[in-house]
């Protein structure tokens, strides 16, 4: 099965898509939070100013203490003003500023008989109450024929209301014209900060694609792919690639011991049944000769009966070898217990000295040395090192057999004057089965000699050459690691 490519999709539904999106909209949230902020900031301020300026002139002429009659003068003056550009229905342009006399209902007051012009009266009109105004501290916001003007008001000292207004209309536009600007700047930022976050993400994202394409070559068979550092890596992205680099490595190591065990059991099934069948081949040509009648001699009767015993034993001991190298295999729990290791090894020469007399033995085993393991164990690897000394070299080699403390480990050694073997053979001599020169014996003992030693946490080696004979040295440590 093989994995999408990361690249082949840059949708919104990406990551890549996922993250330019989300850094847009948070660009575009604080674009839109400080336009705000900001325009909301400049109009409080520039009102402001128009508001301190219309409380200057109604605290000075409230302070004044002036009459209507003597502000006439005044009005007159507006009247003029608003008579040479005139504003209302005929859409022209509003005055910046509207000074006129109300009475206590707040309708425009005529001077000197000149009426109020179309502003004084829309004015006049947007002012519900001036006695509310004056009283006011502050300016108002109102709006006089569709423009906005800011307006406060002041009582004279014969009871009418003077009310000034200032229009705002030059501040809205303004602020329209800064907040299209503003959206201007930040559309060509946001455009500009996705482009840079795609190209950014790309970058970044680099090693998740090497890791995708090492991931789909190891799942289309090639256990041999990493994922390559990158030029500029992250923190993050370089620990994930090191740990996925470990875990494809222990994949890999898992995925290999896997192949090399398989290999094994299946040479180990083949070598068994292989072994098996000489005995059994042997035990059936026999019965076949008896059962038609071929062995009329009692002689020959007597050593078929004895031959096929032998194949029966011979096949017993190889399924003994065998269960015990299955026990070994599932790492049995050891009995272990003070043994004297040198009493195993003046035993095992006692009896190799029983049954080849004429073999020159010679045992390094003085005294007591006491070793924490399994005795039924350890008389098992002497016993096998002892019977393949025994199978392999003619009756007359000699034998050394030795142990001693080095270090506080503890070394066994077995070693004849024999043939030896070769180079190629000593690689191979621990393998189940392996027999050198097609030799006697089931090729089970040695391996039975290294599954014991590493059951008890040591190490076993051969040091042998062609002519030299062959040294069998097992190593025991000072304490048996615990099971767990």
């Amino acid at each position: 099965m093989r994995l999408p490519r990361f690249g082949r999709h840059h949708g919104v539904h990406s990551l890549r898509g996922k993250l330019t999106l989300t850094n847009v909209a948070l660009l575009a949230v604080g674009i839109v939070v400080a336009t705000a902020v900001s325009l909301m900031g400049m109009r409080l301020y520039l009102v402001g100013q128009v508001d301190t300026e219309l409380v200057k002139m109604r605290d000075s002429l409230g302070s004044s203490r002036l009459t209507l009659r003597q502000i006439d003068s005044l009005s007159a003056l507006g009247v003029v003003r608003d008579r040479v550009a005139p504003t209302g229905p005929d859409d022209r342009p509003a005055p910046d500023s509207i000074f006129t006399a109300v009475d206590g209902r707040g309708e425009a007051m005529t001077l000197f008989d000149i009426k109020p012009t179309v502003a004084q009266r829309g004015l006049a009109d947007a002012v519900d109450d001036p006695r509310a105004l004056a009283a006011d501290p502050d300016p108002h916001e109102v709006t006089v024929h569709g423009a906005a003007y800011r307006v406060t008001a002041t009582r004279l000292a014969d009871g009418p209301y003077i009310l000034l207004a200032t229009s705002t209309e030059a501040l809205h536009q303004g602020i329209a014209k800064a907040l299209k600007l503003d959206l201007a700047v930040g559309t060509l930022l946001l455009a500009l900060l996705g482009c840079l976050t795609m190209f950014s993400v790309r970058r970044r994202l680099r090693p998740l694609e090497d890791m995708v394409e090492t991931s789909s070559a190891i799942a289309e068979g090639d256990l041999t792919r990493r994922v390559p550092s990158s030029h500029h890596p992250t923190q993050e992205v370089e620990q994930l690639r090191l740990a996925l680099n470990s875990m494809l490595q222990q994949v890999e190591s898992a995925y290999r011991t896997r192949e090399r065990s398989a290999a094994q059991l299946r040479r180990f099934v083949a070598d068994a049944s292989h072994e098996l069948r000489t005995p059994l081949s042997a035990i059936r040509g026999y019965l076949q000769l008896y059962d038609k009648g071929m062995l009329t001699d009692p002689a020959e009767r007597r050593r078929s009966w004895d031959r096929m015993n032998a194949e029966v034993d011979r096949m017993g001991r190889l399924v003994d070898e065998l269960l015990t190298l299955a026990r070994l295999d599932q790492r049995p729990e050891l009995r272990l217990r003070n043994v004297d290791l040198s009493r195993l090894v003046r035993d095992a020469a006692e009896d190799l000295r029983a049954q080849q007399p004429d073999r020159p033995v010679s045992v390094t085993a003085e005294g007591s040395l006491l070793v924490r393991a399994d005795e039924s164990g350890l008389r098992q690897v002497l016993g096998n090192l002892v019977a393949n000394v025994r199978t392999h070299t003619p009756a007359d080699v000699p034998v050394r057999l030795g142990v001693e403390r080095v270090d506080g480990d503890v070394l066994l050694c077995v070693a004849d004057e024999g043939p030896g073997l070769a180079e190629e053979d000593a690689v191979r001599v621990f393998d189940r089965f392996f027999r050198a020169g097609g030799g006697a014996g089931s090729g089970l003992g040695l391996a039975i000699v290294q599954g014991v030693v590493r059951a008890h946490g040591g190490e076993v080696a051969v040091r042998t050459a062609p002519g030299e004979g062959l040294a069998v040295t097992v190593t025991l440590p000072r304490r048996v690691p615990v099971r767990p």
